[in-house]
């Protein structure tokens, strides 16, 4: 027994690179997992920076300092969130207010149209129906507790908001300002030449910043194309709506699916079964077929290319890790494993055979 756990230790860990590669991945795995929500400020700043590093090295490419590249792209993310805070947060904070308000009426007509199921449909039963509305009604009360616990911690969570409002923005400045300084700092506990960690970093490093800077750029591109129509054509919540199609898009398949049915009930409630209700959902989903079709190949064909079954499973698995945070980088997760195992030296002398 311990003749093979030896010659598999030997096949798998012969290279000091290995070793140093999964100790790298199991401590940032640990960090996350026991120091995640105290780190979160942190994790998000360095993922920020990260982002922006793209927009400095463009900016460095035109002749400009990189100190100057630095301000200028720190400038635009201040402005940017400026411009969330108070442009979109307000509108959206208003429109959800007044979906919770007319909700009741929106259940109202819901009831009415179920209760007329039995005329045309016989074989449903008055009597089902109206047990699964007194189902309804009391998920509907449960629903309107956890409201009110969520009104009710709302306190803390504007007192987070504050935090990462004054605390990332200066991480992020510090890391891109400071960014040669960190990178040498790290090197020194790093071993000399280029091995398989080197490797491994550089491909992953090209794929996730790309995957990164793609997917925020296929946010704002989705959300605004899905608002266009929906506010020209007068949907109520559009810009709500318009938000959620956006943020959509970092679950692939499964978002897509699920954003389109709370767009069609609103729709719906709101006009009926009529042209209007045709044509917007139309125009929705001739906005979601290119994006799936020619934004998505643009973005990412250079970027992503594993099975959609990996990908789904990537996300479930590392959104139940790590919730929002493990769903949005759930591919760049899966990327830096899949090159691990590309480059593993096991793996590649199999190839090889």
């Amino acid at each position: 027994m311990l003749d093979l756990i030896k010659v598999w230790y030997e096949k798998h860990f012969s290279d000091p690179q290995v070793v140093i590669l999964a100790l790298v991945i199991l401590s940032g795995i640990a960090i996350i997992l026991f120091l995640g929500d105290v780190l979160a400020p942190v994790l998000a700043s360095i993922v920020i920076a990260y982002v922006l590093e793209g927009l400095v090295k463009k900016i460095c490419r035109l002749g400009v300092h990189r100190a100057i590249a630095v301000i200028t792209s720190f400038s635009i993310f201040i402005m940017t969130i400026v411009l969330l805070l108070f442009g979109l947060v307000p509108l959206v904070s208003k429109q959800l207010s007044q979906l919770i308000a007319n909700l009741p009426d929106m259940l109202n007509k819901a009831q009415q149209l179920v209760m007329t199921l039995p005329e045309k449909y016989p074989m449903l039963g008055a009597g089902n129906l109206n047990e699964m509305i007194a189902s309804f009604n009391s998920e509907l009360v449960n629903l309107g507790q956890k409201l009110i616990s969520v009104s009710l911690a709302s306190v803390i969570d504007v007192f987070t908001l504050m935090v990462f409002l004054v605390v990332v923005p200066l991480l992020v400045f510090f890391l891109l300002k400071d960014k040669q300084k960190i990178m040498e700092w790290m090197q020194r506990f790093l071993p000399e030449g280029e091995g398989l960690a080197y490797k491994v970093w550089r491909d992953v490093d090209v794929k996730m910043g790309n995957y990164i800077r793609g997917k925020l750029l296929e946010i704002l591109i989705v959300g605004v194309a899905t608002y266009i129509p929906l506010a020209v054509m007068g949907l109520n919540y559009a810009a709500t709506l318009s938000l959620f199609v956006g943020l959509s898009v970092i679950i692939p398949y499964v978002g897509a699916v699920a954003v389109t049915i709370p767009v069609a009930l609103v729709a719906w409630f709101q006009w009926g079964a009529s042209s209007e209700f045709m044509t917007l959902m139309i125009a929705y989903l001739v906005v979601q077929f290119l994006d799936g079709n020619i934004l998505v190949p643009l973005l990412f064909s250079e970027v992503v290319d594993m099975h959609p079954a990996a990908i789904i499973i990537s996300v479930l698995v590392f959104g139940g890790l790590w919730g929002v945070w493990g769903v949005f980088f759930a591919i760049p997760l899966a990327t830096l494993i899949q090159s691990v195992l590309n480059s593993w030296p096991s793996m590649q002398s199999q190839e090889v055979l």
